[in-house]
C-alpha cells in the first residue's frame, strides 16, 4: 500500500493528563491519540507532534501527524477519530500532507494564551482552565512589564531549570495583554519558539508586577541578566492553552 502522511489538529482538556509525551504508568494526550489511530487505520502507529505539552496545559490546536498506508478518506479519519478518542480530546481537523512535512521543525511559530482569574471569588465553571489569582492587579503595570520582552533575546532567565534547548535565543513576535468579562486576564504571547516553562515564567513574574512586588523596569534587568533565580514563580499550568501552531501558510499574508 502507498504510504499518507495525515496532518491531525487536536484540541484537549489537559486537565486529567500527564501532559502529552508517553509516559509509561501514566494517562497521556499521544497515547490516547496513538491507541485510537491504531483501531481505526488497524495497525501500530507512532505520531510526530509540533510540541509537547506539560501536565494540565491544554491546546485549542496542536498539529501531528501520522504515516499509514490505509486508504481512508480524511472525513472518514475525522469521524472516526472522534468516536473512538475520550471526550476531553478531539480531533477538528485531518488533512492529506506532503510527505516530508515535520509538524515540529516545520512550525515557523507558535501562539500561547495564559489566563488569569483576578478577582475574590472561585470559579466553578473555570477552575481547571486559568489561575485564580486573590490579590488585585494592574493590568497598566502588566503590560509595561511584557513590553521589553518583544523581540529577540536570550531568554534563559524564563526557563525551566531542566530545559533541553540548546539555544535560548528566541524571537517574540507578540506580547499583549487583554481584560475579558468575568474579571479574566489574557496574555497572547507568539513566538518563534519556546523554551521549556518559558510562558508560564513569564507570566509569574509579570503576575508579580501586576501585585506591586515588583516593578515594571525589572524584566529589563531580569532578561538580560539570564539568571532563572532572578525571575518570578513558574505559574500554574491550568491557565495556559497552545492556540496555534503556524506554518509558512500562516503567515503568507
Amino acid at each position: 500500500m502507498t504510504q499518507r502522511t495525515l496532518r491531525i489538529t487536536l484540541e484537549y482538556d489537559g486537565t486529567r493528563y500527564a501532559g502529552w509525551q508517553v509516559q509509561p504508568g501514566q494517562r497521556t494526550v499521544q497515547a490516547e491519540v496513538e491507541a485510537a489511530l491504531a483501531t481505526l487505520l488497524r495497525h501500530p502507529v507512532r505520531v510526530r507532534v509540533a510540541g509537547r505539552t506539560d501536565a494540565g496545559v491544554h491546546a485549542l490546536a496542536q498539529v501531528c501527524t501520522v504515516r499509514t498506508g490505509e486508504p481512508l478518506a480524511t472525513d472518514r479519519v475525522l469521524r472516526g477519530l472522534n468516536g473512538i478518542l475520550p471526550k476531553d480530546v478531539a480531533a477538528v481537523e485531518v488533512a492529506e500532507a506532503p510527505p516530508a512535512f515535520d509538524p515540529r521543525f516545520g512550525a515557523t511559530g507558535k501562539h500561547y494564551r495564559y489566563r488569569i482569574l483576578a478577582r475574590r471569588a472561585r470559579s466553578a465553571v473555570d477552575r481547571a482552565r486559568c489561575w485564580h489569582v486573590w490579590d488585585p492587579l494592574d493590568p497598566g503595570r502588566m503590560e509595561q512589564a511584557l513590553a521589553p520582552l518583544v523581540g529577540t533575546h536570550d531568554f534563559s532567565a524564563f526557563r525551566a531549570a531542566d530545559c533541553p534547548n540548546k539555544d535560548p535565543v528566541k524571537e517574540l513576535r507578540v506580547a499583549a495583554l487583554r481584560e475579558a468579562p468575568g474579571s479574566m486576564i489574557e496574555i497572547d504571547l507568539v513566538g518563534s519558539g519556546f523554551l521549556k516553562q518559558m510562558v508560564r515564567i513569564v507570566v509569574g513574574t509579570v503576575v508579580e508586577v501586576g501585585r506591586g512586588a515588583r516593578e515594571p523596569g525589572e524584566i529589563e534587568a531580569i532578561l538580560s541578566g539570564k539568571d532563572r533565580t532572578r525571575a518570578g514563580r513558574t505559574a500554574p499550568p491550568q491557565g495556559l492553552f497552545l492556540v496555534q501552531v503556524m506554518y509558512g501558510e500562516d503567515e503568507a499574508g
